[in-house]
C-alpha cells in the first residue's frame, strides 16, 4: 500500500536535498587531483600525522643524509680494514698479551682518524695551544697503551714481539712531522724490525704464523707510507676557511653540530618585571660605628669582642673537635713507638665528614723504595727457548747457564750476583740489576743493558753488539776475538772498555767512554765533538 505524504513535509525534504547539493556543489572545485590526497591530506602531511589521524604541530622533517667523507678518509679507512685489520686478526690467533697489544694498536689508528676527520673541517690551531693538544690527546693516550703493555710484561716469553709493535707504533707520530712524514714513517720501521727480526729468527723453524706476524706487521708501514706520500706528502694540512678547533672537535666526537652565534637558537628569555618601591621596606640601619662594614672598610668591632666570646664559651668551644682515640696515642702505647705503623683510625660521623670535606686532598701515596718490597724468591728457569734468570741476591756459588744458538736470557732484578752463559746463545737482556757481572762465550746478536749499575761484562768469543742504557759504571772486558764488537751508549756514565796488548805479555789497557760533547754549528750543520782534556 503506497505511502502518501503530507504537502508540509514533502517541501521540508526538498529544501533540505536542494541545500545538500548546494554544499557538494563547492566543494567539487577545491578537491583538487585526489591521487595526491588521501582523506584531504598530502602524502607528506599523513608522515606528520599521530597514529590517532591527528597531524602533530611542529613534526620534524626527516634527517638529511649525511655528507660524503673526503678521499682521504676513505683511503685511511682502506688501509684501517685491509692490513691494520689482518694484523689484528693474526695477532688475536697468537692471543694473550699480543692480542691486547694489538687492539690497542687498533684504538690508535682509530684516535687519528678522528684528527684526520678533525683537519678537514678545522683550521690549523698552533702547534703548543690547548686545543692541539686537546685534539691529540686520545691518540696519545692509546700510544701510551700500547708501550704499557709492554714495560709491564717484560719477564714475558713473547717480550720480541710486544717490543716490535711498542718500538713500531711510533709511526702515528707522522701527522706531526713536516715537511717529509714519510722518512719518519721509515725511521719507525726499522726501530721495529730490529726486534721484529728477531720474531722471525726465533720462529722461523717452529711456528711460521709468527712470522707471517711480522710480515704483516711491516706491511702496514709501507701502505700508510703510500697513502701519506698520495694525501700528505708534505705534511698534514688543514682546512683554512675551516671552522674553529674547539667547535671541530666537538662536532667529531659528539657527532653534532656545536651552535654557533649564527645560527637559529631560542631568543633570551623576557626580562624581569619591573620593580614596584611603592611599599618598599626601610634600609637597614648602619653599625654602631657608622662604618657600611664591607670587606673593605674598617673592622666593625675589636678583636676584644672576639676574646669575649671565647672566655664566655668556656670549655665548649672545643666541643666541635675530633677526640683522639686512647689506643692511637703513643705516650699510652708504648709498643706503637717501635713500630712506624699507626692503627687507622675510627669511623668519624656524617657531621666531622661533613666539616672535613672541604680540606684539601691528601697527597698521593709513594711507592716503596727497593729495600722495602717484599723480595721475591729467586728463580732461574728454562721457558721454551728463554731463560729467565731474575730475583737473585747475592749468590754465594756462580749461576751457570747451558745455552744453545736459539736460546735467549732474561736477567732481571738480581743483586751481587755472578751469572755465567756457556755456549753460543742468541740475545741476553739484562733489566734491573746492580753489581752484576756476566761473563759469556758467544752470541749471535747483542747484550742490552738497562738501567743496571755497577755492571761487568766479559766476552770470550765473538759479540757483535753492546747497548747500554742508563748505566752508572760498567767495565767491559773485550777479548781479541771481539774487538769488532760495536758499543752504544745512551744516558751512560762510567762506562770503561778494557782491551787486550797487542802482544800475549802485554797488559789489559782501559779506555774510558766520552760523556762530555761538544755541539758547534758549522757552515749550517750541527757538529759534535768529544770534550778533551789538556794537562
Amino acid at each position: 500500500m503506497p505511502v502518501t505524504l503530507c504537502p508540509e513535509l514533502s517541501l521540508t525534504i526538498l529544501k533540505r536535498l536542494e541545500a545538500a547539493t548546494s554544499r557538494l556543489e563547492d566543494m567539487v572545485p577545491n578537491m583538487g587531483d585526489q591521487s595526491a590526497t588521501t582523506n584531504g591530506l598530502s602524502s607528506a602531511d599523513q608522515d606528520s600525522q599521530a597514529p590517532g589521524g591527528v597531524k602533530q604541530l611542529g613534526a620534524p622533517d626527516a634527517p638529511p643524509s649525511p655528507a660524503p667523507l673526503p678521499p682521504a678518509i676513505d683511503d685511511f679507512d682502506a688501509v684501517i680494514n685491509g692490513d691494520v685489520t689482518k694484523f689484528v686478526t693474526m695477532s688475536e690467533h697468537i692471543g694473550g698479551l699480543v692480542a691486547e697489544q694489538s687492539a690497542a694498536l687498533l684504538r690508535a689508528f682509530a684516535a687519528q682518524r678522528k684528527f684526520l676527520i678533525i683537519t678537514t673541517k678545522s683550521k690549523k690551531p698552533d702547534m703548543p695551544s690547548q686545543i692541539y693538544m686537546e685534539i691529540l690527546k686520545e691518540l696519545q693516550s692509546n700510544m701510551g697503551a700500547v708501550n704499557d703493555i709492554r714495560e709491564a710484561n717484560r719477564p714475558s716469553p713473547l717480550f720480541n714481539h710486544l717490543t716490535t709493535v711498542s718500538e713500531g707504533i711510533a709511526l702515528l707520530g707522522w701527522i706531526t712531522i713536516e715537511p717529509k712524514p714519510c722518512d719518519f714513517i721509515t725511521e719507525a720501521l726499522d726501530s721495529a724490525q730490529f726486534y721484529g727480526n728477531r720474531v722471525i729468527k726465533d720462529y722461523k723453524e717452529k711456528d711460521r704464523s709468527h712470522v707471517d706476524w711480522a710480515q704483516a706487521f711491516y706491511q702496514i708501514f709501507r701502505s700508510l707510507t703510500a697513502y701519506v706520500k698520495q694525501h700528505y706528502p708534505s705534511g698534514v694540512t688543514w682546512n683554512k676557511d675551516g671552522i674553529d678547533p674547539a667547535d671541530a672537535l666537538y662536532e667529531v666526537q659528539s657527532g653534532q653540530t656545536p651552535k654557533t652565534s649564527g645560527s637559529s637558537a631560542p631568543g633570551p628569555p623576557p626580562p624581569p618585571p619591573l620593580p614596584n618601591f611603592d611599599n618598599a621596606p626601610p634600609p637597614p640601619p648602619l653599625p654602631p660605628n657608622g662604618t657600611s662594614g664591607s670587606k673593605g672598610g674598617a673592622p666593625s668591632a675589636d678583636m676584644g669582642a672576639v676574646f669575649s666570646q671565647i672566655s664566655s664559651s668556656g670549655s665548649s668551644v672545643t666541643s666541635h673537635l675530633r677526640k683522639v682515640d686512647p689506643s692511637t696515642q703513643t705516650h699510652k702505647n708504648p709498643s706503637l713507638r717501635a713500630s712506624s705503623a699507626v692503627p687507622s683510625a675510627p669511623a668519624r660521623s656524617s657531621s666531622q665528614t661533613s666539616t672535613s670535606s672541604s680540606k684539601s686532598p691528601l697527597p698521593g701515596k709513594k711507592p716503596k723504595p727497593e729495600s722495602m718490597r717484599t723480595k721475591k724468591p729467586a728463580r732461574k728457569d728454562l721457558d721454551g727457548n728463554k731463560w729467565i734468570i731474575e730475583n737473585f741476591d747475592a749468590p754465594s756459588e756462580i749461576i751457570d747457564i747451558a745455552a744453545s744458538i736459539n736460546h735467549s736470557v732474561l736477567i732481571s732484578r738480581c743483586t751481587k750476583t755472578t751469572i755465567r752463559i756457556n755456549g753460543k746463545a742468541n740475545a741476553i737482556s739484562l733489566d734491573n740489576c746492580v753489581a752484576t757481572s756476566l761473563v759469556i762465550d758467544s752470541l749471535v746478536s747483542s747484550v742490552d743493558v738497562i738501567k743496571s749499575p755497577k755492571f761487568e761484562l766479559q766476552v770470550l768469543g765473538v759479540l757483535p753488539t753492546i747497548m747500554l742504557d742508563q748505566v752508572d759504571g760498567a767495565a767491559v772486558i773485550l777479548g781479541k776475538q771481539s774487538l769488532g764488537t760495536e758499543v752504544f751508549t745512551s744516558l751512560c756514565t762510567g762506562v770503561n772498555i778494557v782491551l787486550p796488548g797487542q802482544r800475549e805479555e802485554d797488559d789489559y789497557v782501559e779506555r774510558a767512554v766520552p760523556e762530555q760533547m761538544k755541539h758547534v754549528v758549522r757552515g749550517g750543520a750541527l757538529v759534535s765533538e768529544i770534550v778533551e782534556h789538556c794537562g
